[in-house]
């Protein structure tokens, strides 16, 4: 787990893969008077390879192809996509379960009995390709158990930040309510009455 997933009690299971989404840091809003700068933490073959292996997902920080490295950015961008819409909507979604498929298809997984648990997806692969079949496993076991619906990716345009939903109801739209959404309310509200002369705004 990193830091970031560990401050906002992402489960074990769905850290990788929480992590993995927001290693592309869209995020450019203002905050405190300070422009939050954008990032992507996959610049380049070294970085994932160091990124997977800080992740516990290949043993040693070596940098993949560069085959490997636009795979990585393809499945990323596919989950992003795929997080992006509304949980019930998701698997009715052609335009972002299709690149999500081709995204993972080259990504093997086996079934393998793990003992107590009963049996789990593992890569198939040792090299670093098996960090991302690793991510894949995530998505799966995640769906499968019924967690990944609260899995999402903030509403607000100027954020687009993938958080976990840990509500009761589960029926949050923005990663932190004090600052997505209390912008995106404020944004809304000013709209509304933009053209009040009542309103004083």
């Amino acid at each position: 787990m990193s830091r970031e997933s560990r401050k906002f009690h992402v489960p074990d299971a769905l850290a990788n893969l929480y992590d993995f989404a927001n290693t592309l840091d869209l995020r450019h809003f203002i905050h405190h008077g300070v422009q939050h700068k954008q990032a992507d933490e996959l610049q380049d073959p070294a970085a994932l390879g160091e990124w997977m292996h800080q992740h516990g997902l290949i043993q040693r920080a070596v940098a993949p192809s560069q085959k490997t490295f636009e795979a990585a950015l393809r499945l990323r961008a596919a989950i992003r996509d795929y997080l992006k819409c509304e949980p019930a909507e998701r698997h009715l979604k052609q335009a972002v379960t299709t690149p999500l498929n081709a995204a993972m298809e080259p990504l093997a997984l086996s079934v393998a009995a793990i003992g107590k648990d009963g049996f789990a997806l593992r890569p198939v692969t040792s090299d670093s390709q098996a960090g991302l079949s690793a991510i894949v496993a995530e998505l799966y076991d995640a769906a499968s158990a019924g967690t990944l619906a609260r899995l999402k990716m903030c509403a607000a345009d100027e954020c687009r930040r993938v958080f976990f939903d840990r509500s009761k109801p589960g029926t949050r739209r923005w990663c932190q309510s004090t600052l997505c959404g209390n912008r995106e309310k404020t944004r809304t509200y000013r709209e509304r009455h933009r053209d009040d002369p009542a309103s004083g705004i």
